[in-house]
């Protein structure tokens, strides 16, 4: 199905407003996936809050001109998926995770803040926790510190507090 002129620039307008929001843009070729298995990724995509679109190519290369994604444009050929992702690795680790399950599915390309990523980069990206893990990471990091001085100052107390109680019966026992 063919687009007029003014879906073409509304196509455009929303994928150019995806590309200014988004951290990460991943590309991968879904040759051969059934609508089932393409389904399934959309939804995996949704909760972790990744735009997927199916987009003619010389739109999407209109539609990152000017923004950190432009470099990818001479890769943007053949039948690709944009994941478009605000988290920096949510889009990479969806289809990352996804294309170990599905080999139809085939990573051809990455970026993130303006760097381009081959096949390998984009899985590295998908290695790296999510925020929330590296914030947890961070604040564990944090309280571990006070949480050692707690533990030794705990067992100071708790043998000083043992010491005079083991001697009192002592003392008493000496009295008599």
């Amino acid at each position: 199905m063919s687009l007029n002129r003014s879906e073409k620039q509304a196509v455009i307008d929303e994928v150019t407003g995806l590309a200014a929001k988004a951290q990460t843009l991943v590309m991968a070729e879904y040759r051969g996936i059934t609508v089932a298995d393409m389904t399934r990724l959309r939804s995996q995509a949704r909760d972790k809050g990744v735009n997927l679109s199916v987009l003619k190519n010389t739109l999407a290369r209109r539609a990152v001109a000017g923004s950190s994604f432009e470099a990818l444009s001479d890769q943007m050929t053949g039948p690709l998926i944009y994941g478009f992702s605000v988290d920096a690795v949510a889009a990479a680790k969806v289809v990352s995770d996804f294309a170990k399950t599905n080999d139809k599915l085939v990573i051809r390309a990455g970026a993130i803040s303006g760097k381009v990523l081959d096949v390998n980069g984009v899985k590295q990206l998908a290695n790296i926790p999510s925020k929330e893990v590296l914030l947890a990471q961070v604040c564990g990091l944090l309280m571990s510190p006070m949480s050692r001085t707690a533990v030794v100052l705990g067992a100071l107390a708790a043998k000083k507090g043992g010491a005079s109680e083991a001697s009192a019966p002592a003392a008493e026992a000496a009295a008599a």
